[in-house]
């Protein structure tokens, strides 16, 4: 079956600057989706595409955008004040795209990192949860909880989707940070994938079979909501 293309639509910036956007809005939407990307690859990565297409496959809308510095063609992120702005435009932009519609916000790795950080300084206006594809808790080799130390002041429900051989996020270490955001926090985390939600063919599974768990897990969180 062939899917409709996403609609393409721009995100105003406070400085007078846009930035791209794909939506994808299935008929009667449970709830939206506001996906950022992560540091190395923009909206229109395979993942962020496929992930935003079985969201819809579930009745979940997905706005996917660019951070400023992957619409120039840079390579370096933006700085967080200006990765949080295009934050909180883009779920504007949602909110007034999908009126109604129960909106959620994250993404998967930096972009879900900037989101959490952007709520943890002022509430997202209308947002319910947050939902992280993969949360950037170290660098790689790294291991350290600094990076979560915003998500005390985080204060809607949030859902951590994991890989459990995530060198980004050492299991033992997102298991103590969830464990201590109590009831707010949910971790799901998905057996042999690593920080791309990869899997090793000696497992028998599939990058895709992961996906689809991902985005199974991601909806009824969201619906539950």
């Amino acid at each position: 079956m062939t899917r409709p293309l996403p609609h393409e639509l721009t995100v105003p910036l406070p400085d007078g600057s846009a930035v791209s956007a794909l939506l994808r809005a299935p008929a009667a939407a449970r709830a939206g989706y506001v996906l950022a990307h992560g540091a190395g690859a923009g909206m229109s990565h395979p993942f962020m595409t496929e992930a935003a297409e079985q969201l819809a496959d579930r009745g979940i809308a997905t706005l996917r955008y660019q951070f400023p510095y992957m619409e120039r063609g840079a390579r370096r992120p933006d700085p967080p004040r200006i990765a949080h702005a295009t934050v909180r435009a883009a779920v504007a932009e949602a909110a007034r795209r999908l009126p109604g519609v129960p909106l959620f916000a994250g993404g998967k790795s930096f972009g879900g990192r900037m989101t959490s950080q952007a709520q943890a300084a002022a509430p997202l206006a209308g947002i319910r949860g947050l939902v992280f594809l993969g949360f950037p808790l170290h660098p790689a080799k790294l291991p350290s909880l600094d990076r979560a130390q915003h998500l005390a002041h985080v204060e809607v429900p949030m859902l951590f989707l994991q890989g459990a051989r995530d060198s980004l996020a050492e299991h033992d270490l997102i298991t103590r940070v969830v464990a201590a955001l109590g009831n707010r926090a949910t971790l799901t985390t998905l057996s042999d994938a690593d920080h791309a939600f990869h899997v090793p063919a000696r497992t028998g599974r599939t990058d895709a079979q992961v996906l689809a768990a991902v985005c199974d897990a991601v909806a009824a969180w969201m619906v539950a909501r």
